[in-house]
């Protein structure tokens, strides 16, 4: 049996894998984000290594002494500075950050060849301008960091005492030679920080360490090796058999991603699509990313006093696609692609007397499509074929939200058995790959179709204008 671990925004996941690859026990802990100033998001190390403990523990202790291998996957871009004794200096500034939106108009000018080794534009999520910020305002904290980790790799730290990073969450540093697949001095050089200061490379199906025997003993297993693993997509991706070129995937979590599978670096940095390394060996991806997805779900069950998600589907389905004017612009953490805004926020057009909780709710849903919508077209005027999107992550839960996706990116959902199980299965899929090899083809298959959404043509024409109506918006709130 092999354990994933994915160690994401709001929670840590466990998942253990059979050798057929069925699901056989998860566990999951909570994690909180802190938000002290405006445009900050951050999370303390620690939580993320209790969590890791407690979404391990929660699972039967006969299951984990069956565990062979261990693979990782958690959110990417995190900046995690240990100093000298590999203790945290301050706590990791995260994805959704988007304090550093002025280093990153330095960090282009510092290193001109940035689009072209990186293959992206420097964003305030991203790793690299989150430390020319800290460079600039906690300049004592940057003097004393040895180590930059990203959040799966601090843990890894903890677990194996290996410092360890793998190609597809490295490339999203914007440290990475991308095409290359190894650290650029020049990239370092530009934020004042060297080869010393990262990680080891690897590939994300090799072995990147041994669990330590005090891990082993407290979560009842052998010390068995941990694989490199890999960002939560990139993960997310080889748990549905997205491993070949041109397969594709759409994850509905915190943030929503539109993910393609490449067989060679394809960057498109002008329309702000992501261009990294996959968690396998010769095989790249492109994403169109949106900072906040499933998380406007959760933000207008607050805003109406639902329950939860599913209440605000609910609300939704009560209401109807396209059943009113509202529209809702899904920039809570600002937006990467296509408008690389960390300062545009969200908010809502066109409200009437009519407005309430049902139409709000669905404003939203369509909100976060519209969204998706403007990254699929952002891939194909890369040049990028997309004929179907596999659907992962919590947001995959709604068979009533996918009708919307389908019809605003005009794309077939394939929706399959557990695949809102999300990254941490494609960690498992990875242990396994480091400890037992074989072709990553024959080992990271697909699972079983749930269902098929394909998009309606009258809901097509229905969203239409609304479309055109949110395409029309951003420019007049953008700051």
């Amino acid at each position: 049996m092999f354990l994933g671990i994915d160690i994401g925004t709001s929670g840590v996941k466990a998942v253990v894998l059979d050798a057929g690859g069925t699901v056989v026990a998860q566990g999951t802990a909570p994690l909180g984000v802190q938000r002290p100033q405006a445009l900050w998001s951050e999370q303390a190390a620690d939580t993320w290594w209790d969590a890791t403990c407690a979404a391990v523990e929660a699972i039967d202790a006969d299951v984990r002494r069956g565990v062979r291998g261990i693979g990782l996957a958690g959110q990417m871009h995190g900046a995690t500075l240990l100093g000298a004794d590999d203790r945290p200096l301050r706590p990791a500034i995260l994805w959704n950050d988007g304090r550093s939106y002025a280093e990153c108009e330095e960090l282009e000018r510092a290193a001109p060849d940035l689009h072209t080794v990186a293959g992206n534009l420097a964003m305030p999520g991203f790793t690299a301008p989150k430390l020319l910020w800290v460079r600039r305002h906690e300049p004592d904290v940057f003097a004393a960091t040895r180590t930059v980790l990203l959040p799966k790799d601090d843990v890894r730290l903890r677990m194996t005492g290996e410092k360890v990073s793998d190609m597809s969450d490295a490339a999203g540093t914007l440290w990475l030679d991308v095409g290359a697949r190894r650290w650029s001095n020049d990239l370092l050089a530009a934020t004042g920080l060297g080869v010393g200061h990262m990680p080891r490379l690897v590939e994300g199906s090799a072995i990147s360490g041994v669990l330590r025997a005090e891990v082993a003993a407290r979560w009842g297993m052998a010390p068995v090796p941990v694989a490199g693993g890999g960002g939560d997509n990139a993960a997310g991706a080889v748990g549905v058999g997205v491993v070949r070129d041109g397969d594709a995937l759409l994850s509905l979590g915190t943030s929503g991603v539109i993910f393609v599978a490449n067989d060679r670096f394809k960057p498109y940095p002008q329309g702000a699509v992501h261009a990294f390394c996959h968690c396998l060996p010769g095989m790249w991806h492109q994403m169109s990313v949106h900072l906040s997805a499933a998380a406007c779900i959760d933000w207008v069950a607050r805003l109406t006093g639902a329950p939860g998600a599913a209440a605000v589907f609910e609300q939704a389905e009560r209401a109807g696609p396209a059943s009113g004017p509202e529209l809702f612009l899904p920039y809570l953490s600002g937006e990467r692609t296509p408008h690389n805004d960390a300062q545009v926020r969200g908010g809502f057009l066109r409200l009437d007397h009519d407005t309430g909780p049902e139409r709000l709710s669905q404003a939203v849903l369509e909100g976060v499509a519209f969204a998706l919508a403007d990254g699929i077209g952002v891939l194909r005027a890369a040049g990028t074929t997309i004929d179907r999107l596999a659907v992962i992550g919590g947001g995959a839960r709604s068979r009533y939200w996918g009708r919307t996706l389908a019809a605003a990116m005009q794309v077939p959902l394939v929706y399959l058995q557990g695949g809102e199980v999300g990254p941490a299965l494609g960690a498992a899929r990875l242990a396994q790959l480091a400890v037992d090899g074989g072709d990553p083809a024959d080992v990271c298959i697909a699972p079983p179709v749930s269902h098929i959404v394909e998009p309606e043509r009258d809901l097509i024409d229905r969203l239409a204008p609304k479309y055109a109506a949110f395409r029309d918006a951003y420019p007049r709130i953008k700051p």
